[in-house]
């Protein structure tokens, strides 16, 4: 039997969603449209002026070697922050499951990492890695009898330093939801594998890890997007995208392009490939996740 909800207010519904709707186009359906449309053109630096140009855009984007470096550098550094990130958190979430004292205070204390901002993450790393005034160059010259260690005139060192401040930076977020999972765990299961005579290393791997494969997946998903887009101001702060171009990843790069060099095709085109990759990227991860998830209740 169907009932009305809104009696005599048969568009009631349709008013209360219309504000989300007109948000949503405004600031997200709205400037999407406007970012492919000029990624078909080319415009002078103030926009004076505009030329359509086709595909061209997106010819010149893959047939750049800046832009390609870009590319490869991204991944690295996004497989660096989501299975490093992700292993690290779930060891340390597994410990602070256990009954030690003080626990409390550690939960707080790992926790702090994601409330800071990518700003004052990036200049506390930046200030320990500052090669005459840092503190890490500092013990790597004692320890090794004097060698200075500058991470600005190696690229793969600093793509690995921005990458390992991306790693800490998020450890605080993944290590709430982990360890949430562990907690609802049910006991019975790993008393009874006890019992049986599992070790613990075994239990974990058979029982406990199987059971957090919801929240596996959903922190995959997360970290993806986290390495993907949220990483500009770390990248800004520690090194601007150097030295070269080699921390230069693909959401500094389409900053360059479009608000230093104001090449608006240029850059709308990179910010379509960077949805469409990212959108193929979630939809394989999610897909094969969600087959190899277990839900419980």
């Amino acid at each position: 039997m169907n009932e009305d909800r809104f009696p005599g207010h048969k568009f009631l519904p349709y008013l209360l969603i219309a504000p989300s709707i007109v948000v949503i186009f405004i600031f997200l359906i709205g400037p999407f449209g406007q970012s492919i449309y000029e990624s078909f053109f080319v415009s002078t630096p103030f926009g004076t002026r505009t030329i359509y140009v086709g595909l061209r855009n997106y010819i010149r984007l893959f047939s750049s070697p800046d832009y390609l470096n870009s590319v490869t550098a991204t991944f690295k550094f996004a497989a660096f922050v989501i299975i490093i990130g992700l292993s690290i958190s779930l060891a340390i979430a597994q410990l602070l499951n256990q009954k030690i004292r003080g626990v409390g205070f550690y939960q707080v204390a790992l926790i702090w990492t994601y409330a800071i901002s990518p700003t004052i993450a990036g200049v506390i790393w930046a200030s320990m890695f500052a090669p005459a005034t840092g503190l890490i160059p500092y013990i790597v010259s004692k320890l090794s009898g004097g060698y200075t260690l500058n991470w600005m005139t190696n690229g793969q060192l600093a793509l690995f330093i921005v990458a390992l401040a991306a790693t800490w930076k998020m450890l605080g977020y993944n290590i709430i939801f982990f360890l949430a999972g562990l907690q609802n765990v049910p006991n019975e299961f790993l008393e009874a594998a006890q019992i049986d005579g599992a070790s613990p290393w075994k239990a974990f791997w058979r029982i406990t890890f199987p059971m957090l494969s919801p929240t596996t997946s959903f922190l995959l998903f997360v970290n993806m997007l986290y390495a993907f887009f949220q990483v500009f101001g770390l990248i800004d702060i520690m090194t601007r995208g150097g030295p070269g171009n080699a921390t230069e990843l693909l959401v500094y790069k389409l900053y360059r392009d479009g608000f230093i060099h104001l090449n608006t095709g240029f850059a709308s085109a990179q910010s379509f490939v960077i949805f469409f990759v990212i959108s193929v990227v979630a939809i394989i991860q999610l897909r094969i996740v969600t087959q190899k998830t277990i839900y419980y209740r």
